[in-house]
């Protein structure tokens, strides 16, 4: 029988474990970018690089559970835009992961994403709500680039997802399905390389993440519930509120 005392050892751990697994499901299927608040607090239960093999199975459980409800809301064209480049972005990780301390990355990941903000809010601030920078063939492929290594690094790709997908402006189910299919791809082409480069992934974290699954699940009914109740203003207000918020949370 596999053992979980090498990893989890208080109540007070598996409470932050189960509210950390809640808010991944409820991010996956409609709250996007809260995924970044469970970062920080499972990197100081079980540690930095750690926290990122536990942390990668609850994504990809919630990944599937919000593409079988949002399975036909995806626009495919803006994540072929991101794709190639994200696959890249996890090599550039890495490569840069040998040279540049964790609490470097987090700064980095911050700026780039505050820097992604300001491009969404000058779109929506112009007078015909379209931005140069957004026709640009550059504009999508930057995106994915700094997806793909943020999620490498530390799974802390939503709030890069989240402004792009609001600067293109999606409507709200369209917003979650697309990013729902994206990081779906993106999380499992990510496991070989945990699991065989970073070696951080175990029987023993698989265990606590099929253990924490019904909350998972919970979280992810709640996304859906409070998709179905917002309006489509009040939906995005609330997505760039939590996106700073989460973005914050990495200068920390």
């Amino acid at each position: 029988m596999l053992d979980l005392s090498p990893i989890i050892h208080t109540p007070f751990q598996w409470a932050v474990a189960g509210f950390c697994a809640f808010i991944i499901g409820m991010s996956k299927t409609g709250v996007q970018g809260i995924t970044t608040l469970s970062i920080p607090l499972l990197a100081l239960l079980f540690g930095g690089k750690p926290s990122t093999g536990i942390i990668l199975p609850l994504l990809c459980m919630a990944d599937v559970m919000a593409v079988i409800y949002y399975r036909r809301n995806a626009e495919w064209k803006y994540i072929f835009k991101l794709l190639p480049a994200a696959i890249a972005g996890f090599f550039v990780a890495l490569a840069a992961d040998r040279f540049v301390p964790e609490a470097q990355f987090k700064r980095l990941m911050a700026v780039c994403i505050l820097a992604g903000i300001a491009v969404m809010l000058l779109r929506t601030g112009s007078k015909n709500g379209e931005n140069a920078l957004i026709r640009k063939w550059w504009y999508g492929p930057s995106f994915g680039l700094l997806g793909g290594f943020t999620t490498m690094i530390g799974n802390a790709a939503g709030p890069v997802m989240s402004v792009y997908l609001l600067s293109v402006r999606l409507p709200k189910y369209a917003f979650v399905g697309t990013s729902a299919w994206f990081f779906l791809i993106v999380n499992f082409l990510k496991i070989p390389l945990q699991v065989f480069v970073w070696d951080n992934i175990s029987a023993a974290s698989l265990l606590l993440d099929v253990m924490l699954l019904p909350l998972l699940a919970l979280g992810a009914v709640a996304g859906v519930a409070l998709v179905k109740r917002m309006p489509e203003h009040g939906y995005r207000k609330m997505i760039v509120v939590l996106t700073v918020l989460s973005t914050a949370m990495l200068l920390i």
